[in-house]
């Protein structure tokens, strides 16, 4: 389900003449036996509003003076938005001759043509106040407050996000109303202005066309909408023609699979695309079962390399529709991660079942917590869309994630043989290639699976950058074989270092044969290039190697990189008094 609340205005949209006739209360309580919400927003003062409803806890929640004011109907609690304008305002108004003035608990409200002397005495007082025209009504709020910051407001309560709310209304004043929500309707009496702006105009006007709107919202979401928002990935290039045009992804449709070698670009490509979800309000979970997203700013990190992530610390975070997480599973052993991801993916479904959130989940390094021998994948509740997957190569991950992927997007080396192994795996025709072999990094190869043909990206960068892998390589866990191993020169030793922090305290206690031997062979250079990919250290110790710098050297490099980023991000490191 994609749309969980309807926000509606009052007059001229529920209400026909002061009234909401039978059908459309019928209307609305078919709506909330869907486990939908319904939420009016109208610029009426809630005490004359409250005279005409004979069933207001039909309402979620009512916003009403136009944003100032949330009214819970089932516990008749009422919280205020802003404060009121200072009766000075009200006494200078009816002094200059303003009649058929309305004074709510936060709204000031009159007729036309006041709207000039209203305009005045707001500026001749000095008051932060604003002025909105609704059908010839002239209200006065503080500046700031309208429909929509009331709404956000309601749907906060409600731990709601706009992104799966339908907005309808008639008036100047329903523009915020609209522009907030993922869906904005005007029913056929609509001003043309606000016509003009709407996703979709219902064939009925007020009541009628409101019924059009529920009906459509119970069989279908609105599935005939176009997408309102799109996420962007990049721009679609000819090696002949550069800048052919935009390339971006439906939020609600997708379900992508990125893959590529390390170093390749999927960092930087899920980056932009997590920033560009963030930035649209829309949110997202990403299990990170390496570590890499610990210090993103725009999710909370949960889970460290000696802690497993909680299930309810996670939902804690997710409670908040502005919230993003990262679920880091550092802390979990390697073969045990695929059964926290199971057990984590029934909670997620069931809340974005109850709320729609978190709209998008990001799986990276896939293989981890999805690998192809893994035979119960198949039956965890798989997303088919709003789930990015993140991996290096399309087999290791199972079967029954590849068959719900409707994106496949190729980066770094052999993008080729990336697709051809995609199509075999799950059983779809080749498309023709728009590139072959190795890509620079800021290039990607995009597939709609299933479309005859690829396009060339040249892929959105982030805006900022974030630490990569410095939590992981520092505390984490590389494995057996990504791990360097302390032998000395005739092989009498077997140390293992699993992560850098271990190998700086083995490397202090190693015999003096034993360093030198790896040095002069330059095995800690060629192990920081190979397996922790990090080619600038490689080189810098390299350098140290060849010039027979002792172990201290190697050691600061090392912290200077990693194990001091990790203490800033753990709140480790010492200050000064």
């Amino acid at each position: 389900m994609r749309y969980h609340a309807l926000a509606a205005d009052y007059d001229g949209t529920l209400a026909h003449h002061g009234d909401i006739d039978e059908p459309t209360w019928a209307a609305l309580r078919r709506l909330r036996e869907t486990g939908r919400k319904v939420v009016m927003v109208t610029g009426r003062e809630l005490d004359d509003l409250l005279t005409l409803l004979p069933t207001p806890e039909v309402f979620d929640r009512i916003v009403a003076e136009n944003g100032a004011l949330i009214y819970e109907p089932a516990t008749k609690e009422i919280r205020m938005a802003c404060p009121a304008p200072p009766p000075v305002f009200v006494d200078e108004l009816r002094r200059r001759g303003v009649d058929r003035i309305h004074v709510g608990r936060a709204i000031v409200a009159t007729w036309e043509p006041h709207e000039d002397t209203v305009l005045h005495t707001i500026r001749d007082l000095g008051l932060e106040l604003q002025v909105i025209f609704n059908k010839g009504a002239v209200m006065v709020l503080p500046t700031g407050v309208n429909k929509a910051t009331g709404l956000q407001l309601a749907l906060d309560e409600l731990g709601l996000s706009p992104h799966n709310v339908v907005g309808v209304g008639d008036a100047e004043n329903d523009h915020a109303l609209l522009e907030l929500c993922e869906a904005g309707v005007a029913v056929a009496n609509a001003l043309p202005a606000l016509q003009a702006r709407a996703d979709w105009v219902t064939p009925s006007a007020a009541g009628a066309g409101v019924r059009e709107l529920v009906d459509a919202i119970a069989t279908t979401d609105l599935a005939h909408l176009p997408p309102r928002h799109r996420i962007r990935l990049g721009t679609a290039v000819d090696p002949c023609l550069p800048g052919v045009g935009e390339v971006a992804l439906d939020p609600y449709a997708a379900n992508v699979l990125v893959c590529g070698s390390s170093g390749g670009g999927k960092s930087t490509l899920t980056t932009g695309l997590l920033e560009r979800l963030g930035e649209q309000g829309y949110q997202f979970a990403i299990t990170d079962p390496e570590g890499d997203y610990t210090n993103l700013e725009i999710a909370v990190a949960l889970g460290s390399p000696q802690h497993a992530p909680l299930v309810n610390e996670i939902l804690d975070v997710l409670r908040d529709p502005r919230k993003n997480v990262a679920i880091n599973m550092l802390g979990v052993a390697l073969p045990h991660r695929p059964e926290l991801f199971a057990s984590l993916l029934p909670t997620l479904a069931e809340l974005r079942v109850r709320t729609g959130r978190p709209h998008w989940l990001f799986v990276d390094e896939a293989h981890h917590v999805l690998p192809a021998s893994w035979v119960p994948a198949a039956e965890v509740g798989l997303r088919r869309h709003g789930t990015l997957y993140v991996t290096v190569e399309p087999a290791t991950v199972a079967r029954a994630v590849l068959t719900t992927i409707d994106t496949l997007i190729a980066v770094g080396s052999r993008v080729d043989h990336t697709v051809i192994e995609f199509c075999r795996a799950t059983g779809l025709a080749t498309p023709r290639l728009a590139a072959t072999g190795t890509l620079p990094p800021g290039r990607a190869l995009y597939w709609r699976t299933g479309t005859r043909d690829t396009l060339l990206l040249e892929i959105e960068p982030p805006t900022t950058e974030r630490l990569r892998h410095s939590r992981k390589y520092a505390e984490g866990n590389l494995g057996h074989r990504r791990s360097f191993y302390f032998r000395g020169p005739d092989g009498k030793l077997n140390l293992r270092a699993h992560n850098l922090q271990l190998f700086v305290h083995l490397a202090e206690g190693v015999d003096d044969a034993t360093w030198r031997f790896h040095a002069d062979n330059h095995d800690y250079s060629r192990w920081l290039r190979d397996e922790v990919k990090d080619g600038e250290l490689a080189d810098e110790v390299e350098q140290l190697e060849s010039q027979h710098a002792d172990r201290e050297q190697v050691k600061a490099a090392i912290e200077r990189r990693y194990t001091a980023a990790a203490d800033v991000a753990s709140g480790d490191v010492a200050t000064s008094p």
